[in-house]
């Protein structure tokens, strides 16, 4: 080889060194055979926090952490180099100060002209923020994915849930009927009675089934959660027994909430008797609260404010990761066939965030449940209402108190006809119409009418729809908005009273007298 072309290598040689060198944000380095540092550039010193004079002659072994050389992965990641020629993996590293970084490392074969094997060449990349920018990602698009997943559900199950409630109303509403006959054999009676007891049953599985859906009705105001729970006290120890040992933890200064005091009560007791079953030899059940602040950005998907976090905990058998993942789907259960409907979790949630609060479970196998639960602070401008009013609307006149004819508006053939014979028995004079149009005629022809009971989920047009007009065009009309939904602003206009479907008589009349 002549002598320029020996000067040209050694220059191309230099000129390699000086830019392995001065890379940076790569640690590039030489391993010999035997896997000890030979060569080292500022990308490792700045990574990993060597200088060369200390690391140079050391087996890169000092890279990686205790569990993983003792399972001899720095020897088994050389030998599959080695064999394969290539290796490319992602693992934790650990720096000259002890602090823990993710590496993402690619180790090759090197072999000489001849052939020979002369050792490998190292490149390490801090991929510790991108690591957790994925992590993040992917964690944002399961929420997501589950948000959709329990949306879907939710729509499906309030769907259920109302047509449920159409079903249950007419049966409730006929069996009343007949406690009311006095022709009505005794046997019948108890018959009838057993019946109305399994429809309240079925009542109580929707109001589960739209709370879920977060579809239910609910009366917010402001609640002391300690006064609530040592209120429930004497019903926590009848219901879940005398092997549960039930205690309260409440600092004095805790403010009040925001809530349904009574669907608060029965999600309270929905978790002591799911921990109760959780307990089979005993145990106990610890409820506590305290005041947090959100902030913006919330995981939870919590407005920024002051909530206060109600917390239900026990020393029971706890859940896997797989069952916890579930648990507040509607309808799934661990429990045996027909002791449980799988909708006491799934209800909870609803519940709390028709308040306009979150729900986050931990749990571990033997090492019991914890249910969180953020419910707002009363005091707070701003905070979400469902309160149900039903007060006067101004310029309206008083109904005269004789005024008995009642136009009951409902687009289910069963729920009409049942609404109007419970009317008629009671004394009214009442018709029907199955539709929001049909009733505009019915108006119109027929002055008498003074008070109008009508469904709200109907086709073509709503009953909040029909009570503004009614509002407009007859202002003396009280009108009774009958709905098992919660989706209906406070100040309806035209809109009186309201019923919670599914009703039976004695709420129907009651509507009336306060319309």
């Amino acid at each position: 080889m002549k002598r320029d072309d020996i000067d040209e290598l050694r220059r191309s040689h230099e000129q390699f060194r000086l830019l392995v060198q001065g890379v940076a944000d790569y640690a590039i380095y030489m391993l010999d055979p035997e896997g000890n540092v030979s060569s080292w550039n500022s990308g490792a010193e700045r990574i990993k926090g060597y200088m060369p004079d200390e690391i140079i002659g050391r087996h890169y072994s000092a890279f990686f952490s205790p569990e993983d050389v003792a399972r001899h992965e720095p020897w088994s990641n050389l030998q599959a180099a080695k064999d394969e020629g290539r290796l490319e993996t992602e693992g934790w590293r650990v720096r000259k100060d002890g602090s823990r970084f993710w590496a993402h490392v690619i180790l090759d074969r090197i072999d000489d002209e001849s052939g020979k094997f002369v050792g490998f060449a190292k490149v390490t990349r801090d991929v510790t923020e991108q690591r957790a920018v994925s992590r993040a990602l992917e964690q944002a698009r399961e929420a997501l994915f589950q948000s959709q997943k329990l949306e879907a559900i939710g729509q499906l199950t309030g769907g259920v849930a109302h047509d449920f409630n159409n079903l249950l109303m007419a049966i409730h509403g006929n069996l009343e009927l007949l406690t009311q006959r006095e022709d009505l054999p005794a046997k019948a009676g108890t018959l009838v009675t057993n019946a109305l007891s399994g429809v309240r049953r079925g009542v109580a599985l929707t109001q589960r089934m739209l709370a879920f859906a977060r579809r239910q009705q609910l009366h917010l105001e402001p609640v002391s959660l300690a006064d609530l729970v040592y209120g429930m006290a004497d019903l926590m120890r009848t219901s879940l027994g005398p092997s549960v040992v039930v205690e309260a933890s409440f600092p004095l200064s805790l403010p009040a909430v925001f809530v349904d005091p009574n669907q608060l009560e029965l999600c309270l007791l929905n978790l002591g008797v799911n921990a109760r079953d959780a307990m089979p030899d005993g145990g106990t059940v610890t409820i506590s609260g305290r005041v947090e602040s959100v902030g913006e950005k919330d995981v939870r998907g919590l407005n920024p404010g002051e909530y206060v976090k109600l917390s239900v905990a026990d020393t029971g058998e706890g859940m896997d990761a797989e069952t916890l993942a579930r648990a507040t789907e509607p309808f799934f259960t661990t429990k045996g066939v027909g002791k449980g409907t799988g909708l006491g979790l799934s209800m909870v949630h609803g519940v709390v965030q028709q308040c306009g609060g979150a729900l986050l479970l931990s749990s571990t196998p033997s090492g019991g449940t914890t249910v969180d639960m953020w419910l707002p602070v009363a005091i707070q401008v701003g905070s979400p209402v469902a309160q149900i009013v039903m007060s006067d609307p101004p310029g309206v006149t008083a109904v005269p108190s004789d005024s008995k004819t009642i136009l009951v508006v409902d687009d289910d053939p069963l729920v009409l006809s049942t609404t109007v014979e419970m009317l008629c028995f009671a004394g009214y004079d009442a018709a029907g119409a199955a539709s929001a149009k049909q009733a505009l005629s019915l108006l119109g022809a027929s002055p008498g009418i003074s008070v109008v009971v009508t469904d709200h989920a109907m086709p073509g047009m709503t009953g909040a729809e029909l009570a503004a007009q009614l509002a407009e065009t007859h202002p003396s009309m009280r009108v009774i908005l009958a709905s098992g939904y919660a989706e209906l602003p406070d100040d309806t206009p035209g809109v009186r009273a309201r019923l919670q479907k599914p009703y039976g008589r004695s709420e129907l009349l009651a509507a009336i007298r306060q319309a």
